[in-house]
């Protein structure tokens, strides 16, 4: 029997970022894997969605241009949207193959080893691979589950992936629907309206169980994607009920029932389910190890580690917060707690994530939003800064959206969180993060010499109005800036003077 010290189960971003640092500690370690290295990252998920946003993106940017001098329409067809998403996808996967490899022809120290099958649990230690090429049973010192998540369906909805798709299905489309229902209003439902709306090529119906798209946002976050997905034409159906949705002559016809008392029914020619994933947990043989899952099928862990000492999980099938770069900070620490190693953090920290939500225009979050903090009665400082102060996106004619800051109600000002809605959202948000990480004062952005023209001045404009300073004036600019105080009860309005 085959000893290693570190077993990962799972080769999706968790769990190759766990291999890759056990590697590094000088482990003998065994990545399995069942189907396809990268896993939803690649194929189906973030890779295969991010192209497509990014093309969606690019097509409505022209035709803005071109709309606005009365011009013909560009049109991109969607065989050229797949051949572009395979090529993303194939580099990527192409630059996994070649690691695989050259860890394995090139180095001499590296003991690594790459295993294709399916790992069942025999008991704490030990892992039945089961390949093509038969049974194998190893032992390892050490198990990393990382076996991910999948798209969760409906029970009444039959889903056949190709007229009610999930995510594993809405990108194998040989065509444009015409029509499209996306059921869910979170992040993953919205990015999609945002991506076949801009296309335009697609009438698209968003429903909605709450009262606004992207209720766990801010309200100003929330309604500006909503007011840009209904200029598009997207219709979206708030507080709406789905009472069914099936195949009707190869088309999908759906009823919903409003608070008014009236119902809708609605014939269009794909529906996409956007209502959650859930974890791949099943067929493992936890039970032999005395793993244990929730009610929900997530893997009970603490810190990573389960009730098992030499068991860890990590990534989406944790049941934290599924997102690809918290996976690998889970699969690194998961590591760093079997080695013992010193500088280890004590705990994961899901406090200052960064975060991007493909939307139009781009949003990007870290720590806490405005309604968090009511919601748990911390009294705050809320600075905003509207995109058209920012040379940079003057410059770029991409004037829409705004930055905002959230700290403490307090002489510290101790930053609590930000959201950045439009242009380069993301990129604006990472300074903010590290502050928040390492504890550190407003000042040290208001100080900080930034780029010029670019969009990140604007943070800085944004901490000097807290600290009094900025350039542009709040008290002469309302409509652009404000500065207010904000609790569950009221809110003060502030002025530089």
């Amino acid at each position: 029997m085959e000893q290693y010290d570190i077993c990962v189960i799972g080769a999706g971003p968790s769990g190759y970022a766990a291999a890759m640092r056990a590697i590094d500690f000088g482990r003998k370690v065994i990545l399995i894997e069942r189907g396809k290295v990268g896993g939803a990252a690649i194929y189906d998920g973030a890779l295969t969605s991010k192209t497509t946003w990014e093309l969606a993106m690019r097509v409505a940017g022209i035709n803005e241009m071109l709309q606005s001098q009365n011009r013909k329409l560009f049109s991109m067809d969607w065989e050229d949207v797949q051949q572009t998403v395979r090529e993303s996808i194939f580099d990527r996967k192409q630059q996994f193959s070649a690691h695989l490899k050259l860890l394995k022809e090139e180095t001499s120290t590296v003991r690594f080893r790459h295993a294709r099958g399916s790992a069942y649990l025999l008991t704490d230690h030990e892992v039945l691979i089961t390949s093509k090429k038969g049974e194998e049973v190893i032992h390892a010192e050490h198990i990393i589950i990382a076996t991910g998540s999948r798209p969760r369906k409906l029970p009444n909805i039959e889903v056949d992936e190709k007229i009610i798709m999930t995510s594993d299905g809405i990108h194998h489309m040989d065509h444009y629907p015409k029509s499209l229902v996306i059921l869910g209003a979170g992040v993953i439902g919205c990015e999609y309206a945002t991506i076949f709306s801009n296309f335009g090529k697609t009438k698209v119906y968003l429903i909605d169980r709450a009262d606004r798209i992207l209720p766990f946002e801010d309200e100003d976050i929330a309604k500006m994607v909503s007011d840009n997905l209904e200029k598009k034409g997207v219709t979206i159906h708030s507080t709406a009920k789905l009472e069914r949705m099936e195949i009707v002559d190869g088309e999908v016809e759906y009823e919903i029932s409003n608070t008014d008392g009236t119902t809708e029914v609605i014939r269009v020619e794909k529906a996409l389910l956007s209502v959650g994933r859930i974890p791949n947990s099943e067929n493992l043989g936890l039970e032999n190890a005395g793993v244990t899952v929730d009610q929900r099928g997530y893997i009970t862990d603490h810190n990573t580690q389960t009730k098992i000492p030499n068991i860890y999980a990590v990534g989406d099938v944790s049941g934290h917060i599924a997102l690809v770069n918290m996976g690998e900070i889970e699969a690194r620490h998961a590591v760093e707690q079997i080695v013992g190693y010193d500088h280890i953090d004590e705990s994961v920290s899901y406090d200052n994530i960064c975060t991007i939500m493909f939307l139009d225009p781009e949003v990007a979050a870290v720590g806490m939003n405005e309604q968090n903090c009511i919601e748990k009665g911390i009294p705050v400082k809320v600075v905003k800064l509207d995109f058209s102060c920012i040379a940079r996106a003057i410059a770029m004619r991409k004037t829409q959206g705004f930055f905002k800051i959230i700290v403490t109600d307090d002489d510290q000002m101790r930053i609590l969180g930000m959201r950045a809605i439009g242009e380069h959202a993301s990129s604006a948000i990472q300074a903010i993060g590290l502050l928040i990480k390492m504890n550190q004062p407003i000042e040290v952005l208001a100080d900080l010499v930034h780029p010029h023209p670019s969009i990140i001045e604007g943070i800085q404009e944004c901490v000097r109005m807290l600290l009094n300073k900025s350039i542009f004036k709040s008290a002469v600019m309302k409509d652009a800036m404000q500065c207010y105080r904000r609790n569950a009860l009221e809110v003060e309005h502030l002025q530089e003077l």
